[in-house]
C-alpha cells in the first residue's frame, strides 16, 4: 500500500487532488524498516474494515481517505525526510504502529469510535512535529480528548519526550473529570499523581462512604488519603483508622463541622438504646437542614443506620414477643420518646408486625404526648418521612384517627402535601403509597380533597410539559375516579392493562386445560391447625386428596381439572417445612406444572419466604397473612400483572378458608373470577366479621393497578424525561 508522493515537508499531508498528481516513482525502502511499513499496512486494512455506524456519505469518504491516502502519505513522508536519521524513522513508524494498534483495540472495546481516527492521526502528526523540534507534547494532550491523549502517551515515539510525565499526569486528571464517580479507583493506579490531593478532596465531598473504604486500605492511595490536610478528608481518615469507625460515620457531618465530638459519640457507643436516641436526634436535625436546602453529608447512611438499629434493638424484640401480653411485649418501648417511636414505625415498615404497629408503636406515639396532636408530631420530626407515616396509617386503618388529632385545615394541608411532588422522586414508591392510601380512606370529603389535588397537579404537569408528572397523575386520576361507580370507568380499558375486575377461567388453565394452584404452609402451631382445617374443607365428593411425604395434592373430581398442591407444615424448628416447600417446587418444575394461583397461608413473618418462591406464572395471588398488603410491590416485581387479594391488617383463618373454598369452587365450575360479584357475596358471608373489611380485592388494589399501568407504558421508574 506504500505509494511515493513528493511532500513539502514531514507533516505536509496532500489533498485528494494533490495526491492524484503528485505520484513519484517508488523509493527503495531499506530492509530494516520494511517490517514497520508492513505492520502499518496491515493495520490500515483492519481499521479500514471497521463499520462506520450512523456515518453519512461525506464522513465515510473522509474516513476512507484518512486511513488510505493520508496514512500512505505519512509513511512516504517519513521515508523522504532527509532530516530524520534511520533511528528516527524507525521510531516514528513504530510510534504510528502503536497508535493504530491501540486505536483498533479501543474501537473493539467501544472506548472510541472509528470516525475518530482522523483526529488521532492529526494529533500524532502534531505531537511528532513537537518531538522532532525537541518540544513538549503536553499542548497536544491538553487540547485533545482523553482517549486520543492515551493513544499518544502509550506510543513508543514519545517515551523520551520532556512532556511525557506531565502529559500522563494530565490524562489522570482528565479521566477523573470525565468519570468523577471512578476517581478513587483511578487514583489507585496513580496514587503519586500531582493532582491526587485535590482529587481526593473533591471525592470526599461527592462520596464519603467510598473515601472511607479507600482510606482504610493499606496501599499507597490509602496512605495518601491518611496524610491529607483537607479537613473533611482528615475526619474520614481518622474514622477509617478506628476499629469502630463505622459507628461514627452517620455523624460525619456534625463531626466535620465541629458540632459534635468523637468523645460525645463514645459516651453512647456501647449502649444500644442511647445510640439509637442519638441517631434519632441527628436525623431530626438533618431533616431540618434539608428544609433549608442544606443537605448534610451521608444522610442516607444515617437513615440506614437508624433503620438498622430500630429493627435490631426494638422491632425484632416486640415482634418476637407477639404471643405475650401487651404490657410485657412493649415494655422496652416505654423508655422511648414520641419522636423515637415515630421512627420505629416509618423506618420499620418492612419488618414491623401488624400487631406491633396497631397495639404498640402507633398508640404509644400519642400516649407519650401531653397534647396528642398529629400535626405537632410531624413538626417535631421536621416532616421527615411524613409520606411514609401517612401511607402506613392508611394501610393499617389508623389514618382517620391520625387526621382527627389535628384541626381540619391542617389535615387538608397535610394531605395536599402528601399528593404533591410525586414526579420529583427517583422511584414510584410515593405514588404507589398515595394510590394505596386513597383506597383506605372512607371520608368522602378527604377523598374529594385528594382527587382535586391530583387533578390540579395533572393540569400543572400538562402546562409545564412535565411528561413524567402527566403519566403519574393521569393514572392516579383514572384510578380515583373509578372508585365511584357513578363515573362508570373501566380501568383496564382506560389504562390499557389486563382486566382487573375479573380473571377469565381460561386464563388460569395451562395447555392441558388444568388449573394448578400452589399453597404455602408453615410449620408453627397455627400453620398445622390451618392446614388441617384446609384438608377438612376439601373432604367432599368434589375433591380427592393424595398424600406424599412432603405435600398433598387436592384434585377436583368434577368440572374443570383443578389441583391444589400444598406443602405439609412440617417442623419449622428443624427447617422441615422449608425443605418440603423446596421439594414441592422441584416436583412442579420437573412435571412442568406452572401455578397460576398462589396462596400464602401463614403469619406475616413468613411472607418473604413465600414471595422468594413465588412462581412468575401466577395470575391470582392470595396474601392471607397479617400485613400482606405491605408486600404488593415485591409481588408485582415477580408477577407484574397478577391480581392480588391482600389483608391490610390481621389475616384471619376464619376468612381465608371460606374465601379459598369460594375461589376454588368458582374455578372448578368453569366460571370466571368476577371480583365485584365475588366480593359482594363474601361481604354478605362475613357481615358480622369486622376483619373482612381489611381485605382488599384485586380491583381495589390501587397501588398494584398503578404499577401495572405505569409498567404498561414502558416508562423508566426514575430519572428525568
Amino acid at each position: 500500500m506504500i505509494k511515493i508522493f513528493l511532500l513539502a515537508g514531514l507533516l505536509g499531508f496532500t489533498t485528494l487532488a494533490e495526491a492524484q498528481t503528485s505520484v513519484k516513482p517508488d523509493v527503495q525502502i531499506p530492509l530494516m524498516r520494511r517490517k514497520f511499513h508492513e505492520d502499518v499496512d496491515k493495520l490500515q486494512k483492519a481499521i479500514g474494515a471497521l463499520p462506520l455506524a450512523n456515518a453519512d456519505q461525506e464522513q465515510k469518504m473522509h474516513a476512507e481517505y484518512t486511513i488510505g491516502t493520508k496514512v500512505d502519505n505519512f509513511q512516504t513522508a517519513i521515508e523522504l525526510d532527509s532530516t530524520l536519521s534511520d533511528n528516527d524513522k524507525i521510531k516514528y513508524l513504530r510510534g504510528l504502529n502503536d497508535v493504530m494498534t491501540a486505536f483498533l483495540s479501543n474501537v473493539n472495546a467501544r472506548k472510541i469510535k472509528p470516525l475518530a481516527f482522523a483526529d488521532a492521526l492529526a494529533a500524532y502528526s502534531e505531537a511528532m512535529q513537537l518531538e522532532h523540534d525537541h518540544q513538549s507534547i503536553l499542548p497536544v494532550i491538553n487540547k485533545n480528548r482523553l482517549e486520543i491523549g492515551y493513544l499518544l502517551v502509550s506510543s513508543f515515539a514519545f517515551q523520551g519526550n520532556e512532556g511525557i510525565k506531565p502529559a500522563k499526569d494530565l490524562l489522570v486528571l482528565k479521566e477523573c473529570q470525565k468519570n468523577p464517580a471512578k476517581t478513587m479507583s483511578i487514583l489507585t493506579r496513580y496514587p503519586d499523581s500531582p493532582y491526587a490531593d485535590s482529587l481526593i478532596a473533591l471525592a470526599a465531598r461527592r462520596d464519603q462512604e467510598e473515601l472511607y473504604t479507600f482510606a482504610a486500605a493499606t496501599n499507597k492511595l490509602g496512605a495518601k488519603i491518611r496524610t491529607s490536610q483537607d479537613p473533611l478528608v482528615k475526619v474520614i481518615a481518622k474514622m477509617a483508622r478506628m476499629k469502630t469507625g463505622r459507628q461514627y460515620f452517620p455523624f460525619l457531618d456534625d463531626l466535620y463541622r465541629g458540632k459534635r465530638t468523637f468523645e460525645e459519640i463514645d459516651a453512647v457507643m456501647d449502649d444500644s438504646i442511647k445510640y439509637y436516641k442519638l441517631l434519632v436526634q441527628t436525623e431530626i436535625d438533618y431533616a431540618g437542614r434539608l428544609i433549608r436546602r442544606d443537605t448534610p453529608l451521608v444522610m442516607p447512611t444515617l437513615t440506614a443506620r437508624l433503620q438498622q438499629k430500630a429493627r435490631d434493638v426494638f422491632i425484632n424484640e416486640i415482634n418476637g414477643l407477639h404471643e405475650l401480653p401487651d404490657n410485657v411485649r412493649f415494655k422496652k418501648l416505654e423508655q422511648l420518646t414520641t419522636e423515637e417511636l415515630y421512627y420505629l414505625a416509618t423506618l420499620g415498615e418492612e419488618e414491623i408486625y401488624t400487631s406491633s404497629y396497631t397495639h404498640g408503636v402507633y398508640p404509644m406515639v400519642f400516649q407519650k404526648m401531653k397534647v396528642p396532636r398529629g400535626d405537632s408530631l410531624l413538626m417535631r420530626v421536621k416532616f421527615d418521612h411524613f409520606k411514609k407515616w401517612i401511607k402506613m396509617a392508611a394501610n393499617y386503618n389508623t389514618l382517620d384517627h391520625f387526621l382527627k388529632t389535628m384541626e381540619k385545615e391542617n389535615a387538608e394541608i397535610l394531605m395536599k402535601a402528601f399528593v404533591k411532588g410525586l414526579d420529583k422522586t427517583k422511584s414510584l414508591e410515593d405514588a404507589v403509597d398515595v394510590a394505596n392510601s386513597y383506597a383506605s380512606i372512607t371520608d368522602k370529603n378527604l377523598q374529594a380533597l385528594i382527587l382535586n389535588q391530583v387533578q390540579l397537579n395533572l393540569e400543572e404537569a400538562g402546562n409545564s410539559g412535565n411528561t413524567r408528572g402527566q403519566h403519574i397523575y393521569s393514572i392516579l386520576n383514572t384510578l380515583f375516579l373509578s372508585m365511584d361507580p357513578a363515573n362508570k370507568i373501566d380501568v383496564a380499558t382506560t389504562l390499557g392493562i389486563p382486566p382487573v375486575y375479573f380473571m377469565p377461567n381460561q386464563s388460569l388453565r395451562d395447555s392441558s386445560g388444568r388449573i394448578i394452584v400452589e399453597q404455602f404452609f408453615y410449620g408453627d402451631k397455627d400453620g398445622k391447625t390451618v392446614f388441617n382445617a384446609f384438608l377438612n374443607g376439601f373432604s367432599n365428593a368434589n375433591w380427592k386428596i393424595t398424600h406424599t411425604k412432603d405435600w398433598v395434592a387436592v384434585a377436583s373430581t368434577k368440572g374443570v381439572p383443578v389441583t391444589i398442591y400444598a406443602n405439609k407444615p412440617l417442623d419449622e424448628e428443624k427447617g422441615l417445612d422449608a425443605e418440603a416447600q423446596a421439594n414441592l417446587n422441584k416436583y412442579l418444575a420437573e412435571k412442568n406444572l406452572n401455578p397460576t394461583v398462589v396462596i400464602h397461608r401463614g403469619h406475616s413473618y413468613y411472607l418473604n419466604a413465600t414471595i422468594a418462591q413465588l412462581a412468575p406464572s401466577a395470575k391470582v395471588i392470595l396474601l392471607g397473612s397479617c400485613g400482606g398488603y405491605q408486600s404488593l410491590n415485591q409481588v408485582l416485581g415477580i408477577c407484574p400483572y397478577a391480581q392480588i387479594i391482600s389483608s391490610k391488617q390481621t389475616g384471619s383463618g376464619l376468612i381465608n378458608a371460606p374465601m379459598i373454598s369460594a375461589l376454588m369452587e368458582t374455578a372448578r365450575s368453569g366460571k370466571d373470577l368476577n371480583w365485584p360479584h365475588l366480593w359482594t357475596n363474601l361481604s354478605a358471608m362475613f357481615k358480622n366479621n369486622e376483619t373482612f373489611a381489611d381485605y382488599v380485592p384485586p380491583h381495589r388494589n390501587l397501588g398494584a393497578v398503578f404499577i401495572m399501568a405505569y409498567s404498561k407504558m414502558n416508562l423508566p421508574e426514575a430519572g428525568e424525561e
